[in-house]
């Protein structure tokens, strides 16, 4: 009799269809954010401009090299001239600001929350942006005079512009459910405009201040030119008929750390205030 042998082989059991090697999805989002990300252009700038300088392809004359201006600029502040004139600058600055700060919140307030106010307000207010603001100078300098007063209101009115149209349009934006749904849970008026109205509309106010902390800065550069006797605006100007283009570089670096600094700033809170938004930027 012959034995047979049965050999049985097992077989490995095949792969399940969700068991299979995956790649890794590259993310949708802008990715994590870098520290002092936004310092990187302007030092690029920095960094190209002196190479150039060095490298003899800017006149010295029109575009003074990087440590030419440095030097400039600690020897103006050394003999108390460019301390003075910032000190005069900031003060205008801040007190048109300000100003224009509280005349475009009132204002957006008053006409976004009632039908009356909006009609008073908002047609004069979109009047006002369509007339070019630097082109009341001559008319509020027979206002007002030659003196400070007129220039604080100008600053002012370049300020509350796009204060009171970015919290206007944030106010008008808030979806009617966010209504609907206070008035089923018999919220009183104030109370929907404190919690439901302010926090809705903050996003766009934010904006707003952006734009209006920058607008004060182009608004300042200007107007300091005019019958003025200290300031940026004035020291630069009077750089121009001496033909001292690195005093000028001087009082354009100053502007531009002013602005970068203020709107750093208004990030800074407007992500402290809003932490509860999501958003690619966060």
């Amino acid at each position: 009799m012959t034995a047979v042998t049965t050999t049985t082989v097992t077989a490995a059991p095949a792969a399940a269809p969700d068991e299979r090697p995956r790649t890794r999805r590259r993310g949708l989002s802008p990715g994590r954010r870098l520290p002092a990300a936004r310092l990187a252009g302007p030092l690029l700038v920095l960094a190209l401009w002196a190479a150039a300088s060095a490298a003899g392809r800017l006149d010295p004359a029109a575009i003074p090299a990087p440590w030419t201006v440095l030097r400039t600029g600690v020897h103006l502040w050394t003999d108390g001239t460019l301390a003075g004139d910032i000190a005069t600058s900031l003060r205008r600055a801040g007190y048109g600001f300000a100003i224009g700060l509280t005349a475009g919140v009132v204002l957006a307030l008053a006409s976004g929350l009632s039908r009356a106010g909006e009609a008073l307000i908002d047609g004069t207010v979109q009047l006002n942006r369509a007339i070019p603001t630097l082109g009341l100078i001559p008319l509020f300098i027979l206002w007002l005079g030659i003196g400070e007063t007129f220039k604080i209101a100008i600053i002012a009115i370049v300020v509350y512009i796009p204060i009171y149209l970015n919290t206007h349009a944030a106010l008008a934006g808030i979806d009617h459910r966010f209504v609907e749904l206070a008035e089923v849970q018999g919220l009183s008026r104030a109370r929907f405009v404190r919690e439901v109205v302010v926090p809705g509309a903050l996003p766009g106010f934010f904006v707003g201040l952006r734009l209006g902390v920058t607008g004060s800065w182009l608004g300042l550069v200007v107007l300091e030119q005019i019958n003025a006797t200290s300031g940026l605006g004035y020291l630069m100007f009077q750089a121009t008929n001496y033909g001292q283009s690195d005093v000028i570089l001087v009082g354009l670096v100053v502007y531009g750390i002013f602005g970068l600094v203020s709107d750093s700033v208004v990030r800074l809170v407007e992500r402290r205030v809003l932490s509860w938004r999501r958003t690619l930027s966060s």
